[in-house]
C-alpha cells in the first residue's frame, strides 16, 4: 500500500496519540465488571470520561470539530461540554462492554440485527465476502451474529502492530478469547486473506484509518474531503469478491444496533473497470459511514484531525441528525 502518485499519504495522526491504554488497569477493570456485575463497571465510565474531557485537550478539540459537523452547527465553539462529554462516554460504554462481548455475554444486551440475510445469502452459499466496518459503534458486537451460525469463521485483516495490541487487550480481558487476525504487510497476507475467503469465510477490516505511506484518495464526507485509504478496496476487487457494509451502534443502556448494507461486488468486476469500481465503492463507503453517523453521532470514535486541517471548517450544509 504505496503513496497515490502526485499526492503523497497524509500523516497517521491517530498513531502518534501517546499510548492511552494500560494493561493492568484493563484487568483490574475486566475483574470489577465481571465480579461486580456491568452496572457497577459502568459507575465508573463517567469518571473516565470527565479524565479525558479535561486531561486530552487534541481529542477535546476532535470531537468539536466532528461534533459541529455531524450536528450541522455553523460554529465548532456551539458544541458544548455536555456534548463532548456525551461523546467520550459513549466511546467508554462501548469499550467496558467489550469486556462482556468477548466472555460471551450477550444476554446482557439488548441486540438487534438489521438486514441480516445480505451475510447469511453469501455465507450459505460458502461463499467468502468481506466486512467493510469503522471506528464507529463496537464492532465487537458482531460476535452475536457469529454466534448463531454454527461454524462461520470469521477473521480480522489489521497491521501487526495493531493486531500486537488487540491480542494483549484480549488476554486482559478473556485469556481464552480466540480472534483469527492476518496481519498486513507480509508477503503471504494476501495469500492467506484469500485462502480463508475461498473457504467460505467473513474478512473483516476497518477502513476508515491510514497507516505510514498508506495510498489515500479524497471523498467527501461530512461536508469535506477526507483522505480514505484505498488499501481495503483495492484488495476485495483484486480477490474479487463481495463486500458488505457493517456497523453496530451503541444506542445507549444495553442497546446495540449492528446494520449491514450493500456495498459492493467486485466479483462481477467488467474487465478493466477495477480502479472505477475501487473509487465507487470508496464514495459508497463514505456515504454509509456519513449516514449512520448521523443516525447515531455520538458512536464516531476517531478523536483526531480526520480532515487533515487546522483552518476553520465550512459550514455544514446539511440539516442535523435525526
Amino acid at each position: 500500500m504505496s503513496s497515490i502518485e502526485g499526492s503523497p499519504s497524509p500523516a497517521a495522526a491517530w498513531r502518534q496519540r501517546p499510548e492511552r491504554s494500560n494493561m493492568l488497569m484493563l484487568r483490574v477493570m475486566t475483574w470489577i465488571s465481571l465480579r461486580l456485575g456491568r452496572t457497577a463497571g459502568r459507575v465508573v465510565l463517567y469518571g473516565i470520561a470527565a479524565y479525558f474531557l479535561v486531561a486530552n485537550a487534541a481529542a477535546r478539540h476532535a470531537s468539536r470539530a466532528y461534533l459541529r459537523r455531524i450536528l450541522a452547527l455553523s460554529d465548532a465553539s456551539r458544541v458544548g461540554w455536555r456534548a463532548i462529554f456525551n461523546h467520550f462516554l459513549s466511546f467508554a460504554s462501548t469499550i467496558h462492554d467489550r469486556v462482556y462481548l468477548i466472555n460471551d455475554h450477550f444476554q446482557l444486551f439488548d441486540i438487534r440485527v438489521h438486514n441480516e440475510h445480505l451475510v447469511d445469502n453469501l455465507t450459505n452459499r460458502s461463499q467468502g465476502v468481506f466486512l467493510m466496518g469503522a471506528h464507529v459503534g463496537s464492532f465487537e458486537v458482531l460476535r452475536a451474529v457469529g454466534r448463531k451460525q454454527a461454524g462461520l469463521r470469521v477473521a480480522m485483516v489489521m497491521y501487526e502492530e495493531n493486531a500486537r495490541k488487540l491480542n494483549s487487550a484480549l488476554s486482559a480481558i478473556n485469556p481464552a478469547a480466540q480472534q483469527d487476525i492476518v496481519p498486513l504487510g507480509r508477503a503471504d497476507s494476501m495469500l492467506k486473506v484469500n485462502q480463508l475467503l475461498e473457504a467460505g469465510s467473513v474478512v473483516g477490516m476497518l477502513a476508515d484509518r491510514c497507516l505510514n505511506n498508506d495510498t489515500t484518495r479524497p471523498v467527501p464526507f461530512l461536508g469535506q474531503s477526507a483522505e480514505f485509504p484505498v488499501g481495503p478496496f483495492r484488495m476485495a476487487a483484486i480477490l474479487r469478491k463481495p463486500v458488505v457494509f457493517m456497523v453496530g451502534l451503541y444506542g445507549g443502556g444495553n442497546r446495540y444496533d449492528i446494520h449491514f448494507e450493500t456495498l459492493a461486488d467486485f466479483s462481477s468486476m467488467p474487465a478493466g473497470g477495477r480502479e472505477a469500481a475501487v473509487q465507487a465503492a470508496m464514495a459508497r463507503y463514505a456515504q454509509l459511514l456519513e449516514q449512520h453517523c448521523r443516525t447515531a453521532p455520538y458512536n464516531w470514535f476517531n478523536f483526531f484531525d480526520f480532515w487533515q486541517t487546522s483552518k476553520p471548517l465550512p459550514a455544514p450544509t446539511s440539516g442535523p441528525a435525526s
